[in-house]
């Protein structure tokens, strides 16, 4: 017998949401780290959008968007000239802007939401081996003192960055390749008059026209405070070397030893600030490496992979703390159904399905994008760029977990089974005389049914049939859904119908209507990650069975 439902490897930002969002599910779990404390540094700092909707949905977003500052685009220099300024601006039903928030606050804010499930991190505690059988996981821990525990888990998810001993232990090819440059960071402050809230990226390009020498700030909280990126002196690659982790041969993240000092910070800034400066308050520096490396499959029967100890690439475009994140979001509550014997057979392998495909795309294109920068050309291009980098357009069309919209039943408009649910205003539910957000009525562990009202469906024979897809839908789920009626806003007396008793809420703005395209009588069905699984029209009790019997036992 286990001892514990799962056990999670490694106290950054994914292995943290991951546990979070276990417990959130009502799965026990325990999460270890071999950091005796938590790191101190602006590692990962961008902030997508598409995340800020994911603590929205775990209820720490609050927390975040206080601790945060905006990031609102980037300021670009090319020896010594302006190039065209980047705004990052989105669509205004896009509920979240873009942002920057330190590693080490991030990591505060989710071991707080963990702490509130009565859950901590086990720190100085590092995993030695783990060897799988048919229905548990072994794993062998050594405290700081020498201390061994020899736990039994059902499971077992590495979070545990590009040198993953899970991933080693599961026996997962992680392929791929180097990049020869090395990097230094450097958290600090400048005197510059540049606009607040922009990213600065300045380059030098050589005779070819490459780029030879080059300098990215990122602002953090503070006044003029940046965290700053730059190629390596000689002399810092000298005493650094490569740094080659103990698995696979992977080259990639922060070195061991000696980071770069103010001055040869300043160096830097002296050839290629784009206004004369003064850096100051060195908070903490160090060199790294990039790689670029993806798993064969995230999963290997008990042993499951997610973040860095997937998929490894350039930071271009703060992709990889948000994937991972997103990896641990779409894990847990599939996991979740799976511990306590609900989920469908075969449903953590939709792990694998959904996510290898995003890691396959997010490093070709960081990777890309490293290589020859951003070659989008039309205001069109721009915008589909944006929302890319926002992960908003993150779907998962060919999951099996998903139910295609067949063809002669095309929506005119809305999400497609797969994408991303979209946030809507103006929506007013009974007691209630204020306005709400869709994604408030999606807070929640559970899927959440909407079931669209309008005057054929709003009372009568209708109403009773939207009922009965209610019920049925509920069952199931075995009770895990949520189901709300969403009345459209031309409904003869909406706020008065009898025979709609699910929850019902009016779509008094038409905001529903504009995000959803929805039909008369339509069913929308909505994962607990936010993607919709499905959109069925005409709603019947046996295809919303059949849908969720994909997820469900």
């Amino acid at each position: 017998m286990a001892d514990v439902d799962v056990l999670v490897v490694g106290a950054g930002p994914v292995g943290l949401t991951a546990a979070a969002e276990l417990r959130r599910h009502g799965v026990e779990c325990r999460i270890v780290d071999a950091l005796s404390t938590p790191q101190h540094y602006a590692k990962a700092v961008g902030v997508q959008p598409r995340t800020l909707e994911v603590w929205d949905a775990m209820g720490l977003v609050r927390e975040a968007l206080d601790e945060a500052v905006p990031l609102l685009g980037q300021l670009a220099f090319v020896d010594g000239k302006a190039a065209p300024r980047l705004e990052l601006r989105l669509p205004p039903e896009v509920p979240y802007t873009f942002a920057a928030l330190p590693q080490y606050t991030t990591e505060r804010l989710l071991t707080e939401q963990l702490a509130r499930f009565g859950t901590s991190v086990e720190r100085g505690t590092r995993l030695q081996e783990a060897a799988q059988h048919p229905d548990r996981v072994e794993a062998t821990l050594v405290r700081e003192d020498g201390r061994i525990e020899r736990v039994q888990a059902r499971y077992l998810v590495g979070c545990d960055g590009a040198h993953s001993l899970v991933r080693k232990a599961a026996g997962l090819a992680f392929e791929g390749d180097a990049f020869p440059e090395q990097y230094m960071l450097g958290d600090v402050e400048v005197d510059w008059e540049l606009p607040a809230g922009y990213a600065v990226r300045s380059s030098h390009l050589d005779a070819d026209g490459a780029t030879d020498d080059l300098l990215v700030c990122i602002p953090l909280p503070g006044e003029r405070r940046y965290r700053m990126s730059m190629t390596v002196p000689p002399e810092l690659a000298v005493l650094q070397g490569d740094r080659t982790g103990p698995a696979e041969g992977v080259v990639h993240g922060l070195a061991s030893g000696r980071g770069p000092d103010l001055g040869q910070i300043q160096a830097v800034l002296d050839r290629l600030s784009p206004q004369p400066t003064t850096a100051s308050t060195l908070r903490w520096s160090s060199t790294f490496r990039i790689s670029h490396r993806l798993v064969d499959r995230y999963s290997n029967g008990r042993l499951l992979v997610a973040g860095d100890a997937a998929h490894i690439h350039p930071p271009t475009g703060a992709q990889g703390m948000n994937t991972g994140v997103q990896d641990a979001y779409n894990l847990a509550w599939k996991l979740a159904l799976t511990v306590r014997g609900l989920g469908a057979e075969g449903l953590l392998d939709s792990y694998h399905a959904e996510r290898h495909p995003v890691g396959e795309e997010v490093v070709g294109r960081t990777v890309r994008h490293a290589r020859s920068g951003y070659d989008a050309e039309s205001a069109d291009a721009v915008d589909t760029l944006l929302l890319g980098e926002a992960q908003l357009l993150v779907g998962y069309p060919d999951s099996p977990l998903v139910e295609p919209e067949p063809p002669d039943d095309r929506a005119a408009g809305g999400p497609a089974p797969g994408d991303r649910a979209p946030d809507c205003r103006g929506l007013v539910r009974d007691l209630a005389q204020y306005p709400q957000r869709l994604f408030d009525l999606l807070r929640s562990p559970r899927h959440t049914l909407l079931l669209h009202a309008g005057p054929e469906h709003a009372s009568g024979p209708g109403a009773a049939r939207l009922q009965e897809c209610a019920t049925a839908a509920r069952h199931a789920a075995h009770g895990l859904l949520d189901t709300y009626v969403i009345l459209a806003a031309d409904v003869p007396e909406a706020g008065s119908r009898p025979g709609l008793r699910p929850p019902r809420v009016l779509d008094r703005a038409d905001g529903f209507r504009a995000a959803y395209a929805p039909r008369d009588g339509e069913a929308f069905v909505i994962r607990p990650d936010g993607h919709l699984a499905g959109r069925l029209h005409p709603a019947t009790p046996d295809r919303l069975t059949a849908l969720l019997r994909r997820t469900f036992a």
